[in-house]
């Protein structure tokens, strides 16, 4: 049996390594992400590598318009998806109370509200099939207060438990993966706000869309990636808030998580 995945952010850093090991598993693949050139390229080395087909899907998720092409795409049944992985993302730099407004909402249509609208088109069909599987991407920062970020990983962890306990007895399982700080783009592109960090701080990105792809096909609604979060974990439920703040949001209060 074949399955397909469609996967977003998929040029670059965790998701275009998810997109990699689902094409080692001879999963047919759609990339989202906004650079179209990037994902051909990404594209064209798969199918050499691997002999999979992978359809590829220029879109801004931030945009309604691009959104509603994606969330078309996931709810035509002519040509299934079985494997969503919902990995679009970014941060904002600036402090809360110096950031842009319009940068705030386009901070939470990405992080939390294109995994809610992507899901509620991709599993009715999952339903149907009765099998599916939906790996949202959300950050350990989601159980730390983190400002706005935290906030829209908390809302994809909650959507994801949420939608995990009502469906997975129907086949459909739905999974948060929480990463730390990953050696992605995503962390370059802060450039010179984000502070200096041990790489002992930084989890392997190839290690941790693994162990995604595996908690998701067990059926495990939450998952914190890499050993050294899962230790630290429990910090977050009894040290103060003040001081989570504090080791979470150093710098310019740039996300120091995935």
């Amino acid at each position: 049996m074949s399955y397909t995945a469609l996967v977003t952010g998929a040029s670059a850093g965790l998701g275009e390594e998810i997109a990699r090991q689902l094409a080692a598993l001879r999963v047919d693949l759609v990339l989202v992400a906004r650079t179209e050139r990037r994902l051909d390229a990404i594209a064209m080395q798969l199918r050499r590598s691997h002999g999979v087909s992978v359809e590829v899907l220029a879109a801004d998720l931030s945009e309604t318009s691009d959104l509603e092409r994606v969330a078309a795409r996931l709810a035509d049944d002519d040509t299934p998806v079985d494997i969503l992985v919902n990995n679009a993302g970014f941060g904002v730099l600036a402090p809360f109370e110096r950031s842009d407004a319009e940068e705030e909402r386009r901070l939470h249509e990405v992080l939390s509200w294109a995994p809610l609208r992507l899901s509620h088109a991709a599993i009715p069909g999952m339903l149907g099939r009765g099998r599916g599987w939906i790996l949202n991407v959300a950050s350990v920062a989601a159980f730390t207060p983190t400002g706005s970020y935290g906030a829209a990983k908390a809302a994809v962890v909650s959507l994801s438990r949420s939608l995990h306990a009502r469906y997975a007895d129907s086949g459909v399982h739905v999974t948060a993966l929480c990463p730390g700080l990953l050696q992605t783009e995503f962390h370059e592109r802060m450039g010179p706000h984000l502070p200096a960090l041990s790489r002992l701080a930084f989890a392997d990105t190839r290690r941790v869309a693994r162990e995604g792809l595996r908690a998701v096909y067990r059926g495990s609604p939450v998952v914190s990636a890499d050993w050294r979060y899962r230790v630290a974990r429990p910090l977050t439920w009894i040290l103060p808030d003040r001081l989570l703040e504090r080791i979470s949001a150093a710098g310019d209060h740039a996300p120091l998580a995935r």
